[in-house]
């Protein structure tokens, strides 16, 4: 029973695109590793931007540096 998880920052990811990635994960697992589709499980789990760091900074952080300063 494969078990995928799937961890993205929340900021306006549509239903109808977290559908799209599970599908196109189990199909992968399937024809890649002939995973039987109704036993893959697939999580998304969406994560604020201020829980989301790298480089010393939260993802919010970055981004308001980004807006300031364009390259």
């Amino acid at each position: 029973m494969p078990f995928v998880s799937v961890r993205i920052t929340r900021d306006g990811v549509t239903s109808e695109q977290k559908a799209q990635v599970i599908a196109e994960i189990t199909e992968t697992l399937q024809r890649v590793l002939n995973k039987r589709p109704d036993l893959t499980h697939i999580v998304i789990e969406e994560v604020d931007t201020d829980n989301w760091g790298y480089a010393g900074i939260s993802t919010t952080q970055y981004r308001q540096q980004l807006a300031q300063n364009p390259s």
